[in-house]
């Protein structure tokens, strides 16, 4: 299969968490990192979230300071069509597609939608057909579903993951990758191929171990 190469970016505290038990949206990353993340999507053709991220946080997922038309692509997964007609990533500062199942019926105005899959959006489609219009990098921003689904499909080339300088704790509080999680005897392995000191915190870039020889 043709598909993008695919780049995870998150923040999380030195405990791993990217939010609070509370769940809302916490700035972790420094001002450096997010010089960082500015420029790393500017580089990438579409951005990807969940729907849980959309409803969370409401973001514009743009680059400031970019015209629409030099605006990565927005992608939301969203299986069952829950993305709000008022969401911020509905207006017309970059482009917006809404990848559903094929069971979901429902359109957007200022979007493009597309079905795949039964029950929930099959992601193979999906990065085949992104792949088809163009996008050749991919950004995965979250949440912990979606990034644990790209884990799972082993479709993840590289992760980058911002440490920050405070602890959340909580039982319950949002994890990086979530989901089922893998079998103790069998991860998925990642080489670490840097490391930088950014403000208050530092970021680690792994590959996926299979791109590294």
């Amino acid at each position: 299969m043709m598909r993008p190469y695919v780049i995870v970016n998150c923040a999380m505290t030195p405990d791993g968490k990217i939010a609070g038990r509370e769940r809302r949206q916490v700035r972790i990353s420094s001002q450096e990192d997010l010089e960082r993340v500015k420029k790393l999507r500017a580089s990438c053709d579409a951005i990807l979230i969940g729907i849980g991220t959309v409803l969370a946080d409401d973001p514009h997922l743009t680059v400031k300071d970019l015209p629409p038309e030099k605006n990565p692509l927005r992608v939301v997964l969203d299986s069952n069509g829950r993305t709000p007609d008022h969401a911020k990533i509905l207006n017309q500062n970059a482009q917006t597609l809404i990848a559903t199942s094929e069971d979901c019926k429902k359109t957007w105005k200022n979007a493009e939608v597309v079905r795949f899959g039964k029950g929930r959006v099959d992601i193979e489609q999906l990065l085949s057909y992104l792949y088809s219009k163009g996008v050749r990098k991919l950004l995965v921003e979250g949440g912990g579903e979606v990034i644990w689904s790209f884990f799972k499909e082993d479709f993840i080339d590289r992760y980058c993951v911002f440490i920050g300088d405070f602890v959340l704790g909580g039982r319950d509080a949002p994890t990086p990758v979530e989901g089922d999680g893998f079998p103790d005897h069998q991860p998925f392995r990642l080489k670490l191929i840097d490391v930088e000191r950014l403000g208050n915190g530092i970021l680690l870039i792994y590959e996926a171990a299979r791109n590294v020889e």
